[in-house]
């Protein structure tokens, strides 16, 4: 299952799990509109790779009691205090990875919620313009009265599955020393984590007297946890008081727990050797007839004359030019479809290596792509001069080394979109319309660019799932993401 969203202004997080199988495939095509002008004169393919891609992966666990069962066993001494870290660090790992997806859609429907609850409370007051602009939002309205029991129903089963897993986790607290400094560590980021991710909620939920008892409850358990931190003497006084040095603190605490969950690597670029031999043969090929031109020259001159020195001299000129031009020709034959760069994953305690990646990337044509792909994006004549990104990945992991009981890895890819953004315009445009009266009403709007993403992934010899998602982008920000299309295992074909 992929899953893209939008990780902060311009950066987009495509994350998926990786099953049993041992070989993986993953192509992900990234169509930005051709009336940017991005092209590798602009941006260099191994400049955007390096500057724009950023890969990760973790353990992961389908069962997700299994950390929590470690943790304990090596709270009571039949494990070490290393194995105690690293089960407590996927416990606080999965569940920190569970609440963001959870509470993602949570906080959409609320801020739905409260668009409705505001204008109901407009249309009441005699605020609408018209009886038709009434009647628009009355359905709405309507639709969003039916759905506010199913919200207030997950928002309390939301509430109430943090809070047991928090007391899962404090039930058992380890009593020597080295244990409970680790375990205070997770503890204060997941009490914390908790209390932000559920603010959030409350941010935007309506507080009108359909969702009071759902605000009380969330509101208790946030300052519960307030309390509970406090009382546990978790964080100084002076870091309480500043919301910047508490941020950074936590930001620090969650980066000591992912270390030890999250797999090593080293990146290696392949062809270096073949691109030195590649330089030494276009050189020798040059060199020859060089020399033969030169023989030539001394035989028809004989002499040496003004006239066979700047004979030499365009042959040397002739030789700089054509050397490059050979060198890189003979380079883009030789690469041509091999892979550009090695990862190797390794075990982050045992420094064993649990599996190996090579990666592709390079710009392309929408003719270039297979059918499968121009099928998915459904070109049209608006995408004809639209650049193609292509970035592949092919995967072979060995499970029988991971971690004792974990089979599964989640892979989280960060693509940075601030260099497509630079080549967006600045500003923005005006827009008029007419309202009741006769009134004409000006209004800013920025300027957006709809940028399509395909993903391909394969998974042993499972057939491929396919997905298109849309991509709305500002220069300054990543408006929305949606998914249009999807087809595979466990996705019913469908389209826009």
């Amino acid at each position: 299952m992929i899953q893209v969203e939008r990780q902060d202004n311009l950066h987009l997080k495509v994350s998926r799990v990786l099953q049993e199988e041992t070989s993986h495939r993953l192509d992900f095509y990234l169509f930005v509109p051709g009336e940017l002008g991005l092209t590798g004169q602009v941006i260099a393919e191994e400049d955007f790779y390096h500057a724009a891609i950023q890969v990760k992966r973790t353990y992961f666990s389908d069962r997700y009691r299994l950390p929590l069962v470690l943790s304990r066993l090596a709270e009571r001494g039949r494990l070490d205090a290393e194995h105690y870290r690293l089960s407590l660090s996927l416990y606080a790992y999965q569940y920190v990875v569970a609440m963001e997806g959870a509470v993602a859609p949570l906080i959409d429907d609320a801020r739905r919620a409260l668009k409705a609850e505001k204008a109901e409370k407009a249309e009441k007051s005699g605020k609408a313009s018209s009886g038709r602009s009434a009647a628009g939002r009355s359905e709405p309205v309507k639709e969003e009265e039916e759905q506010a029991p199913s919200l207030e129903q997950r928002l309390a089963e939301h509430a109430d599955l943090a809070v047991s897993i928090l007391r899962r986790l404090r039930r058992h607290e380890p009593g020597e020393e080295s244990l409970h400094r680790y375990f205070a560590t997770i503890d204060n980021y997941l009490s914390w984590f908790t209390e932000q991710r559920l603010l959030a909620l409350l941010a935007g939920l309506p507080r009108g007297a359909r969702f009071r008892p759902v605000r009380s409850r969330l509101v208790a358990i946030c300052r519960a946890e307030d309390d509970y931190r406090r009382e546990r003497e978790y964080n100084s006084e002076r870091v309480t008081r500043d919301p910047t040095r508490m941020s950074n603190k936590m930001r620090l605490l969650r980066r000591l727990i992912e270390y030890p969950v999250t797999l090593k690597q080293r990146t290696q670029e392949l062809g270096n050797a073949e691109q030195k031999a590649v330089k030494a043969l276009a050189t020798a090929v040059v060199m020859v007839f060089v020399s033969l031109g030169l023989l030539r020259v001394r035989d028809t001159l004989a002499d040496i004359t003004a006239l066979f020195v700047l004979a030499m001299a365009g042959i040397y000129a002739l030789r700089e030019v054509f050397k490059d031009d050979l060198r890189n020709t003979l380079w883009r034959l030789l690469r041509r479809g091999r892979p550009k760069w090695r990862r190797q994953y390794l075990d982050p305690t045992r420094n064993q290596v649990v599996g190996r990646q090579l990666e592709w990337f390079d710009y392309k044509r929408f003719p270039k792509l297979d059918a499968e792909i121009q099928r998915v994006r459904k070109r049209n004549v608006a995408q004809r001069e639209e650049m193609v990104l292509h970035y592949r990945s092919r995967s072979r992991m060995s499970p029988t080394r991971f971690l004792s009981g974990y089979d599964h890895t989640r892979e989280t890819l960060t693509l940075d979109l601030s260099s497509i953004a630079r080549l967006m315009d600045k500003g923005s445009r005006r827009v008029y319309r007419l309202e009741e009266g006769d009134q004409v009403v000006r209004e800013e709007v920025e300027k957006r660019h709809l940028l399509n993403l395909v993903i391909r992934e394969t998974q042993g010899d499972a057939r491929p799932t396919l997905q298109r998602w849309k991509i709305v982008m500002s220069r300054s920000r990543i408006v929305d993401v949606e998914r249009v299309h999807a087809e595979g295992p466990g996705h019913e074909e469908g389209g826009d």
